[in-house]
């Protein structure tokens, strides 16, 4: 809402400059004073302006704060340190935009169409705790995008035919001498069985290192095709797949499309995007030296040894397929898969897998992205910067440049969390990695099972009369929340260390105190209703009231503080977006959570014991509006709200 006024703010500015001043702003800038009664908004023109008209910003500023404080909206502008003007909103008005900006329905999506890849995880074992950071991170930023207007299209890439998958198949065959049919009649978690057998494959090819070759083998196998090495690829990868879907469903994270990278080979995108590549001179064939006989893109003055797209054996790298990808996501390759619907969620929505036999009618259109954000680990920083040279090589500037990756850091965990998961953690261990390779490491599902269980206990224990359903529905409820906040809030570059017992605080900046703001708020309801008062009648009545007198005094200045930290929620759900960091956005909703805690906490404020019903219909006003604008931006965090903690 604040980002409303401050357009309109910024008009009446550039207009008052214009006349007054004969001079032209670009852009309009608004700043936060540090204290309410230095004022609501800082405008920084005057200090812009100085330079152009070459004068002193608080001369500038003194010329501006008469007219300033007539714009409609404000009150009064005031001059303060060398230039600014503060201005002082008029606080009636404000908070009736801000509640009828809560009450409204929210906006289709009408903007840009952006793409964003993110989970990709490979489809050879079970999701371990970082690939659910990707998928958070990936999921909360789609849900920002959407709310800030942005027409966005899910996808998760299926690396089926990549080493990894490869390792798995060479286990089953040459470790376990399994069949096609043998490992479809397996039972039980077969993410959980195919996550040992990886382990185990390491250590297969580290006793005896002429077994390697066996990797390579299969790996041709499985980009041949039509063999039964790659029939059993390809009923691994796709059960695996199967694993993740449920997995990540368990904290609410969905997909659009999986788009296999087999299907990017049968189809020929890569072979394509070769032909373009090479046409277009945008990678050289090396004809000497430690990379003769490669195909390799030259890399930018400053990066590391120009990338091999294509290997001297002929196939081509991981990037080179990436390239191809990209290319297909921004519609600058002409091609495009065949789709098949792979399941429908409870909602009614479609998850549609790519393919490269007979595709299904009825498939939206996916690619032809403006943008596109792949949700990749740091790790792959280089590969990354790679595939938006080679978009860039191709002529299209435009499109590398909304080529985005989103990197993150890993996550370990505190030495406590790992021995409550089962492993044998030594005292000196500050943090317990991961690896995936060596079979170490906290599989998604085993991490969510321990949350809920400790959700539930903590539950069973305040309330042992409560049925086993509800405390089952909100155990899962509180463990979501608290993965998701603790996942989110730090920012995407930094080392994570996972902390069950601080990520199921009550207390703190935890996902179950900001769910737990919004339950105790949603009592006060049941409670007036109990008591004999609607809701509805009260919110009735507090359209009728002088909210400008209302928001004076100890009690409105509070009610104030809060309004106006609840309307810059959509000004910090952009800057989400346009910083590429959903950590902002998470605490943002602590903050609110705080702030209202720190409002409703005080006795001399209740709602049931207001000295008079206009009071009472304010103060429930307020409830009303922290539980609608909690309610906005948990669903953009992903944060279930239990019916009670």
């Amino acid at each position: 809402m604040i980002l409303d006024l401050q357009a309109r703010l910024a008009a009446a500015v550039k207009d008052l400059v214009r006349r007054d001043l004969g001079a032209e702003l670009a852009d309009v800038s608004f700043q936060y004073p540090p204290k309410a009664e230095m004022g609501d908004l800082a405008l920084t023109a005057p200090f812009d302006l100085a330079k152009q008209l070459r004068r002193k910003p608080r001369e500038i500023a003194e010329a501006l704060a008469g007219p300033l404080g007539t714009l409609p909206g404000v009150v009064r502008a005031e001059v303060a340190g060398g230039g600014y003007v503060n201005l002082f909103l008029a606080r009636g008005a404000f908070a009736r935009e801000l509640l009828a900006s809560l009450a409204a329905a929210p906006k289709a999506p009408s903007g840009p169409r952006v793409i964003v890849e993110h989970t990709s995880i490979n489809p050879n074992k079970a999701a371990h705790v970082g690939h659910v950071r990707n998928a958070t991170l990936g999921d909360t930023f789609v849900r920002a995008l959407r709310h800030r207007g942005r027409t966005v299209g899910i996808q998760n890439y299926i690396d089926d035919t990549g080493v990894q998958v490869a390792d798995v198949v060479v286990g089953f065959r040459h470790i376990e001498g399994k069949t096609l049919e043998q490992v479809a009649a397996m039972t039980g978690r077969f993410d959980y069985d195919c996550w040992d057998l990886y382990a185990r494959v390491g250590d297969f090819y580290a006793a005896d290192p002429s077994r390697k070759k066996l990797q390579a083998e299969t790996l041709h196998a499985i980009e041949a095709g039509g063999n039964d090495t790659a029939r059993l690829a390809a009923y691994v990868a796709a059960r695996i797949v199967d694993c993740h879907l449920a997995t990540m469903e368990r904290i609410g994270i969905r997909y659009e499309l999986l788009a296999h990278e087999s299907d990017i080979l049968r189809l020929h995108f890569w072979e394509r995007a070769f032909t373009l590549l090479k046409e277009s001179g945008a990678i050289r064939l090396e004809s000497e030296g430690k990379n003769a006989g490669c195909w390799v893109l030259s890399m930018e003055e400053g990066e590391e040894d120009d990338k091999i797209i294509v290997r001297s054996n002929g196939t081509v790298t991981y990037t080179g397929k990436d390239i191809a990808y990209q290319l297909w996501k921004l519609g600058k390759l002409d091609r495009d898969f065949r789709y098949q619907r792979h399941k429908t969620y409870d909602d009614g929505l479609v998850l549609w897998t790519s393919t490269s036999g007979e595709g299904e009618s009825g498939a939206p259109a996916f690619g032809h992205a403006d943008a596109v954000y792949n949700v990749i680990d740091v790790g792959q920083s280089y590969p990354q910067r790679v595939v938006k040279a080679g978009v860039a090589a191709l002529g299209h500037a435009d499109a590398a440049a909304n080529s985005h990756h989103l990197a993150y850091e890993k996550v370990t965990l505190s030495p406590a969390t790992a021995r409550a998961l089962g492993y044998d953690v030594s005292e000196a261990d500050a943090s317990v990695k991961v690896s995936g390779r060596k079979g170490l490491g906290v599989k998604a599902d085993d991490l969510f099972d321990a949350l809920e269980d400790k959700a539930r206990s903590e539950i069973a224990s305040r309330d042992p009369e409560r049925d086993a359903a509800s405390v089952q529905a909100a155990a899962r409820a509180i463990a979501t929340g608290a993965l998701r906040y603790f996942l989110l809030k730090f920012g995407r570059t930094k080392i994570i260390t996972f902390d069950m017992e601080e990520a199921l605080a009550f207390t703190g900046e935890t996902g179950p105190y900001v769910q737990n703001g919004v339950v105790r708020a949603r009592s006060i309801f049941a409670k007036l209703a109990a008591d004999g008062h609607g809701r509805d009648a009260l919110l009735e009545r507090a359209r009728g009231l002088d909210l400008d007198a209302l928001l004076g005094g100890e009690e409105g200045g509070e009610v104030w503080s809060l309004l106006v930290l609840m309307a810059r929620s959509e000004e910090i759900v952009e800057q989400a977006v346009q910083a590429e960091e959903v950590a902002v956005l998470a605490k943002h909703a602590f903050a609110v959570a705080q702030a209202f805690h720190s409002y409703y906490q005080k006795p001399k404020y209740s709602v049931l014991h207001a000295e008079s019903e206009d009071l009472r219909a304010f103060r429930t006003m307020v409830v009303d509006a922290f539980v609608r604008q909690m309610t906005v931006l948990t669903g953009l965090l992903g944060i279930p709200l239990p019916e009670r903690m």
